[in-house]
């Protein structure tokens, strides 16, 4: 059979296991991973999904001479079920805390002496030693010489070749030279005087470029080397225009082949103190350089800088707060109009029309990530996706979920609401309340400096626990500055590991989005991006507090109001207040009288 008649996951599936058998293997890792260790993977990386067919964003394939397995969290386990039907591939589900389950079973089914293979290229340094330390007891070797992929997957994708482009004043308020001089402060605090970066947002924020090599993520594929009065960006030749690379040039960058930051770190002095991130940089870079010079391994320190916010990018993030609610009301008003007409409207009409709305909006640059639009069923897919051939009719009575965000110039939008269709029944109004409590309790929580901010997740569930329900996924995550939707260092979910830089910091943008899903039956999620700020100091310390950022309206047609207290509709009129008062200006027509409609206090 030829490579290009591998149309099946099945044929798929036996190609790499003829690959397999000339190499001697016993097990082939494909995580969901690219060189720069991304979330969203350019199509060239999207091996995993390719040989299984499960296309969802988490994921890890193992393929052995006997089997083929998925190993997911609960936010996809329905996905994958179906995706993975009849594929020869299983569903290994993922729990809490068992984030290194495919880990202990490769180590557990691989014989003793046996090979288990991962391409290097996108194998995380810290992966990497977690699989060398499993396989230590059965000799079990790890190759990380060979790509699997290039050898059986017929017309590849080729690299992304988008230009890249400058983020711009006012927009980017301080400018790369200043950044730059502040990575070089943390190195000598390190005692590094060099640092590898791989992870592209790390990289654009850095250098104050934007590019489109990933889908919703305005970032580009490239590499860093930062020396004690020098820097390199390893990018695809051409990508860069000339009057910018004039510009990097005078703050000190000089530009390189993209295929060349192998070489550039194995050229290290002997000598040399490298500061690299295990978590965002690939066993197959790291390993390149010379093995005399001494590796710190820390966190980057870009990652902590990008991650508090301004007092100007802050500002910035609250215009694009505001447009973007504006957007969101205009579609609104069009989506309740066509209904009450009897036009027909589907969950790809929802995706189409606030897309149009975002578009209309200044500053506006992309959506942030694939619209999510579920009604009824679709919605207890925390990631649905409706396509041309797998869609609903929004009619009759139910609950609509709609998750959606965009890029602007001046920040990053993620916002969840559930409007009711028809006639809510008594059930899907408790549900949706308790999540509005949880999302209420984060967004009034104080806490103290440096607390884990996955201790945080208990108080935006507490609501949802009390009835007995839990949902799985995590509450909270941080968001970039027009770059990318999900950002660390922070996380508020319990199912994370606490590090000495999860605290939350001020400065800090994270999501607010506790939920409840019935599978088969109907989902609620209501998310707001929540700013982080620091208070005065106490007699018992400084503790922190949360402001909401997002402006658009609650839906309180789904409210069981016998479920609130007092407390919580005062605070759901005053941010429906306030909602009014900042929109209002930015819209007119029917798009104003729906925003004076829903904002009505209860």
């Amino acid at each position: 059979m030829s490579l290009h008649d591998l149309v099946s996951i099945p044929d798929r599936l036996a190609a790499l296991r003829r690959l397999m058998q000339e190499e001697g293997i016993d097990a082939c890792l494909i995580p969901s991973a690219d060189p720069h260790l991304s979330e969203y993977l350019p199509e060239r990386w999207q091996g995993r999904q390719w040989l299984s067919g499960f296309t969802g964003s988490a994921g890890t394939l193992i393929v052995t001479l006997a089997f083929a397995g998925v190993w997911t969290d609960s936010r996809y386990w329905e996905q994958a079920e179906a995706e993975l039907k009849d594929s020869g591939v299983a569903l290994m589900k993922l729990v809490a805390g068992g984030m290194q389950a495919h880990i202990d079973w490769l180590a557990q089914h691989v014989p003793a002496g046996g090979t288990v293979v991962v391409d290097g290229a996108v194998l995380s340094l810290g992966t990497a030693a977690a699989l060398q330390k499993a396989f230590t007891a059965k000799r079990i070797t790890l190759r990380t010489d060979l790509d699997p992929l290039d050898a059986i997957w017929p017309n590849r994708p080729a690299l992304p070749q988008a230009a890249v482009y400058e983020h711009k004043a006012p927009y980017a308020p301080v400018a790369r030279r200043d950044k730059l001089a502040r990575v070089r402060e943390a190195m000598v605090e390190q005692g590094a005087d060099w640092h590898f970066l791989s992870s592209l947002d790390d990289i654009a924020w850095l250098l104050n470029l934007r590019g489109a090599d990933v889908s919703y993520n305005p970032v580009f594929l490239a590499h860093v080397l930062i020396g004690t009065d020098q820097a390199q960006l390893f990018v695809g030749t051409g990508k860069v225009p000339a009057e910018l690379e004039d510009l990097l040039k005078a703050d000190g960058v000089t530009l390189a082949p993209y295929e060349e930051a192998a070489a550039a770190l194995a050229a290290l002095p002997d000598n040399a103190a490298l500061l690299v991130d295990p978590a965002r940089v690939t066993f197959g870079l790291a390993e390149a350089a010379p093995a005399s010079i001494k590796r710190i391994e820390a966190i980057n320190p870009s990652t902590l800088f990008k991650s508090c916010k301004t007092v100007e990018e802050v500002q910035h993030i609250c215009e694009a707060m505001a447009q973007d609610g504006a957007a969101l009301c205009e579609f609104f008003a069009r989506f309740e109009a066509a209904l009450a007409a009897g036009e027909r409207v589907t969950e790809l009409t929802v995706d189409e029309w606030l897309t149009e709305a975002r578009t209309r909006r200044p500053n506006f640059v992309s959506l942030s990530f694939s619209t999510i639009a579920g009604y009824n069923a679709g919605g207890a897919l925390p990631h649905y996706h409706a396509t041309e051939a797998a869609h609903s009719v929004i009619e009759g009575d139910g609950l609509l979920l709609i998750d959606s965000g965009g890029q602007y110039l001046g920040g990053t939008t993620d916002i969840t609401r559930v409007v009711p269709i028809g006639t809510p029944n008594a059930e899907q109004k408790r549900d949706y309340t308790r999540v509005l409590k949880g999302m209420i309790a984060l967004s009034r929580a104080r806490f103290p400096e440096g607390i884990a901010a996955q201790m945080l997740d208990a108080i935006a569930r507490a609501p949802i626990w009390e009835a007995g329900i839990d949902y799985g996924h995590g509450t909270g995550h941080g968001v970039g500055y027009f770059l990318n939707v999900h950002e660390g260092p922070q996380s508020i979910s319990f199912y994370g590991q606490p590090t000495p830089h999860s605290a939350m910091r001020d400065g800090m943008i994270t999501s607010n989005e506790p939920g409840i899903y019935r599978p088969g039956q109907w989902g609620v999620r209501i998310e707001n991006l929540l700013l982080c700020v620091a208070e005065p100091k106490t007699d018992f310390g400084h503790f922190m507090r949360f402001e909401t950022l997002t402006l658009c309206p609650i839906d309180t047609r789904c409210i069981d109001r016998s479920l609130m207290r007092e407390d919580e509709i005062a605070w759901l009129n005053a941010y429906h207040a306030e909602v009014h008062d900042r929109i209002s200006p930015l819209v007119d027509g029917a798009a104003r009288e729906w925003l004076e409609s829903r904002t009505q206090p209860l």
